[in-house]
């Protein structure tokens, strides 16, 4: 069967414009209306939801406040609490103290004794207060802190653990040997809590832990120095 088109061209060409013009406005519309659904979303979200749930948020807020104004003693709490958030880095930060004692017993010779220790972590001063059998162990006693070094750290070498000393007082008494106060600073890296690996190197000397090593070295010395020590 033979069809024969019998439409001019211009007829066709209106149809197809017809058509295409239907077609725009139905898309037109659908997007119209699309971006009137959006438009009603966005404005009940702003306008009811949005703002429903600020005057919530305020009305917590004034709330939490109420109860935070009703609260006595509020300034010492908040106080209290901030110094409780800073103890962890204190406790970080504070020295090795309890390694004072078994420093103090390798330095301290075998027939001296102390009898009062001042110690000034801030200032790494110390204050060594007591009694010897007799001044020549007073002036050993002073040596020893002086030549003694540590070991660890970071340097890689073996520094002075002492520094500084000096025998500012010392006292005589007949049959009851010497009395001393012995002021001297300490390198803070021997109290450092974070390296375990810190030891004191003591020269020979006769100490409260051993009397094998005798000071031969340092009796001598002391023995020639001046009773005013070292």
């Amino acid at each position: 069967m033979i069809q024969f088109n019998l439409l001019p061209d211009v007829k066709l060409s209106f149809l197809k414009a017809k058509y295409t013009k239907r077609l725009v406005i139905l898309v037109s519309s659908v997007a119209a209306i699309a971006s009137l659904v959006v438009f009603i979303f966005l404005l009940v979200y702003v306008d009811v939801l949005q703002k429903h749930h600020l005057d919530g948020l305020s009305s917590n807020i004034a709330s939490e406040q109420s109860q935070l104004g009703d609260t006595s003693n509020l300034n010492k709490i908040l106080t209290i609490q901030n110094q409780l958030e800073s103890l962890p880095n204190i406790d970080s930060e504070k020295p090795a103290a309890t390694r004072l004692f078994q420093d103090l017993v390798d330095v301290t010779p075998a027939s001296a004794s102390i009898s009062q220790v001042s110690v000034d972590f801030t200032a790494d001063t110390m204050t060594l207060e007591g009694s010897a059998d007799s001044l020549d162990t007073v002036n050993a006693y002073v040596d020893t802190l002086k030549f003694t070094t540590y070991s660890g750290g970071t340097t890689g070498t073996n520094p002075n653990a002492f520094s500084n000393v000096v025998l500012t007082s010392f006292g005589l008494q007949t049959g009851k040997g010497a009395s001393y106060t012995i002021n001297c600073s300490f390198d803070p890296t021997i109290f450092n809590i974070d390296d375990s690996n810190i030891a004191l190197i003591v020269p020979n000397k006769t100490t409260t832990r051993s009397i094998t090593q005798q000071p031969t070295d340092l009796f001598q010395k002391s023995t020639s120095s001046s009773s005013g020590g070292t």
